[in-house]
């Protein structure tokens, strides 16, 4: 019967038993880490291959011999009963790859072949076959070709180099379980006193080629000068938010009833900044404020950029995406700059992201930004204007505080325990040492709860530090500028001491990065609450012109409330989602950072159907207990392009593809609200295969890219 049937029915029931394997065979990776269980689907992975390659091509001779020796009698039934059954030989195979690589793949036969890692120097041959999408536009035989004429393996030779060369790299870290020996002299059943094997774990750490597109993206360059030109603007404006007490309280007032970190965050930053001053808080009033931000585009129609979120906490890859922008550039404008198969893949991506625009509507005139951007991949100044940021705010704070004190104060990095993206925060620590001679010290809330004080007599922040590591030999440091790559999630708290390290830090005279009022800022809420009409008026007053304004609305997609402030428009929304079933149109949010939380189709519908009452097909209510700390985004479709994504220095696939531009922007202010620094400070490019929804380089979704303008 095995002989029978087809290559196609070989495959299709390979898959059924498959999915019935893994059913039946406990899954031994769940309690794994992920890096581990990365390795073992990867080794799964290559044992199926060999496997396929053993199988198959005995299977196709033994259909073209069992063909040939015995015509099919098409008129007996029977005959194709026969064949359509399924094969005990390909079940019997299934069963021990499985086994023998103790792996559970919850994966059907398709989708594990498709994200084979295919070896630069072996496999690049199949890559056309290797995509992540088999049913759209862009996977013609010409685009699938185009892409097999590249150059692979010396494109990814070459990047793998510059990324172990210049740092693109990411942290990795695994356990091992290792055996010791240990004598145990009070054994009294060991008669020989032999000694017994015990085994304890062992972690090791390792760097790896950070998560990165092969080539990078095109992108419209008046697009991209856009977003550009109203980052100092969307700095302006968290600072104005971040002394509008008024409207972050009764922005945040629904959420805080459904979500008890932000409502924590929110009493931290009333006790602190809105009730009466005291002599613990009153420190806090007087410190500079400093903000490192990334305020991130999609493309939308005509490929106007519409913002997805605005971070003002732990804005992370400056440093790496600099880093890429330069490997790109070298990549296109110098060793491959004449390459006819590298020329047509972008030239091929330029004409599919141009088509965004057909319509003759062109992208707003940014004649006017102050930056003359060439086409190409530009310039990327993150990792620089970043360490800049931290430097004027620290050079601020000493002539502010210290200016007749012989010692240097410190800039205090917040890192959560067990940090893996420490090669970004490296680069950035690195460049601030080098090129402006301040030392950075790296500590977490846990360690600082322990560690910080502020003085009562000057509000000046110390932490102590130990110059051995027995502890013995103890001094202090004082603190210029806090810079927080931490605390923006409730994992980063583990409990009361967490907090109270936050408070200490808050609490302070120095110089916070970012300080809650910013923090609150970056909330979801409040970027649908300055959506409203009206709202960027009230916030920023006669501090921005009408065009500014303007400027600022034209990159707001459409945001909806599930609180109580919900109007006409919002429970319209809702209803488009749970009675006209168009839930492709929106995006469910919390109030989170970090990617991975977001709701989208089927699982949003049955976030929001429990809690929303329809009459008529209309809204009735909503419980804004529940959905309140939610809102809801217009789902943003950027053009499609084809990309070729690399995960651990392997080529991962290649197919259609989305991608996300990040502008930087820095700002410090004075605490009467004068500007002492505001700038563009560099951009980050994040991509994904389309059919991918959340987002993240850090959380596993997307890779790090670049803008090629055209």
């Amino acid at each position: 019967i095995a002989f029978r049937i087809s290559l196609f029915q070989a495959i299709k029931t390979t898959s059924i038993y498959i999915r019935l394997v893994v059913v039946l065979i406990p899954s031994k990776s769940r309690a794994l880490g992920r890096e581990r269980q990365r390795v073992r689907k990867n080794r799964a992975r290559r044992e199926f291959h060999r496997i396929l390659s053993f199988v198959l091509p005995l299977m196709i001779l033994n259909r073209i011999e069992g063909e040939t020796s015995h015509p099919p009698d098409h008129n007996n039934n029977n005959n194709r009963i026969r064949t359509n059954q399924p094969s005990l030989t390909i079940v019997f195979l299934t069963f021990l790859l499985f086994v023998s690589c103790r792996v559970s793949v919850c994966q059907s036969f398709s989708p594990l072949v498709a994200t084979i890692p295919l070896h630069s120097h072996r496999r690049t041959s199949r890559l056309a076959a290797s995509t992540t999408t088999t049913t759209t536009a862009d996977s013609t035989s010409s685009t699938a070709n185009m892409v097999q004429n590249l150059p692979l393996d010396s494109l990814a030779s070459t990047a793998s180099s510059f990324a172990s060369v210049h740092g693109i790299l990411v942290e990795r870290r695994q356990t091992d379980l290792v055996s010791a020996t240990s004598t145990d002299d009070d054994d009294d059943d060991d008669e020989n006193n032999n000694n017994n094997q015990q085994q304890h774990e062992r972690q090791q750490s390792y760097f790896e080629c950070a998560p990165i597109s092969l080539l990078p993206n095109a992108f419209p360059k008046a697009s991209f000068q856009q977003a550009v030109k109203v980052s100092p603007l969307f700095n302006r404006l968290v600072d104005k938010l971040s002394t509008s007490e008024a409207f972050l309280q009764d922005t945040l007032a629904q959420v805080v009833q459904a979500d008890p970190f932000t409502a924590q965050l929110l009493q931290l930053y009333q006790e602190i900044y809105v009730q009466p001053e005291t002599e613990t808080t009153k420190w806090a009033r007087q410190a500079d404020r400093l903000g490192l931000f990334r305020s991130d585009y999609m493309l939308h129609t005509n490929n106007q950029i519409k913002q997805v979120e605005l971070n003002t906490i732990a804005s992370s890859f400056g440093a790496l995406s600099a880093r890429v922008a330069a490997l790109h550039r070298h990549l296109t404008h110098a060793t491959y700059a004449h390459n006819d198969a590298v020329t047509a893949f972008l030239e091929q991506n330029k004409l599919d992201v141009l088509k965004n625009n057909e319509d003759g509507t062109p992208p707003p005139s940014t004649t006017d930004s102050g930056n003359d951007f060439a086409d190409g991949v530009p310039e990327n100044p993150a990792l620089e204007k970043l360490a800049k940021a931290l430097h004027v705010a620290a050079q601020h704070y000493q002539e502010r505080f210290m200016s007749n004190d012989n010692d240097k104060p410190i800039v205090l990095f917040v890192v959560q325990p067990g940090e893996t993206n420490t090669v970004d925060q490296r680069l950035l620590e690195f460049q601030l040492t080098q090129a402006h001679g301040w030392r950075v010290v790296r500590q977490s809330l846990s360690e600082l709860a322990e560690a910080a004080e502020v003085d009562p007599e000057t509000g000046a922040l110390s932490i102590t530090l130990a110059a051995d590591n027995e502890r013995k030999h103890l001094y202090k440091e004082q603190v210029a500028v806090v810079y927080y790559r931490a605390g923006y999630a409730p994992k980063d708290y583990f409990g009361d001491a967490e907090w109270q390290a936050r408070k200490t830090l808050e609490c302070s005279r120095a110089t916070k990065s970012p300080c809650l009022g910013y923090h609150l800022a970056g909330t979801k809420k409040v970027q649908q609450a300055l959506a409203r009409p009206g709202a960027l008026e009230t916030i920023l007053g006669d501090s921005a012109t009408a065009l500014e304004i303007e400027q600022l609305q034209r990159v707001f997609a459409g945001l909806y409330s599930l609180g109580e402030d919900m109007t006409e428009e919002d429970k319209q929304a809702v209803t488009s989602i749970l009675v006209a079933q168009q839930q492709s149109k929106y995006v469910l949010k919390p109030q989170r950072e970090g990617g991975g939380y977001n709701f989208y189709g089927s699982q949003m519908v049955d976030r929001l159907k429990p809690h929303v009452t329809i009459e008529n097909d209309q809204v009735a209510s909503v419980d804004h207990s529940v959905l309140g700390e939610f809102i809801l985004m217009e789902r943003l479709f950027p053009p499609e392009q084809r990309a070729i994504l690399l995960r651990g220095g392997q080529v991962e696939g290649s197919g259609p593809s989305i991608s996300e531009l990040g502008c930087f922007g820095t700002v410090l202010c004075g605490p009467d609200g004068s500007v002492l620094h505001n700038e563009y400070a560099g951009f980050l490019m994040r991509t994904k295969f389309s059919h991918v929804d959340e987002g993240g380089v850090a959380a596993g979704y997307a890779t790090l890219s670049s803008p090629y303008l055209v």
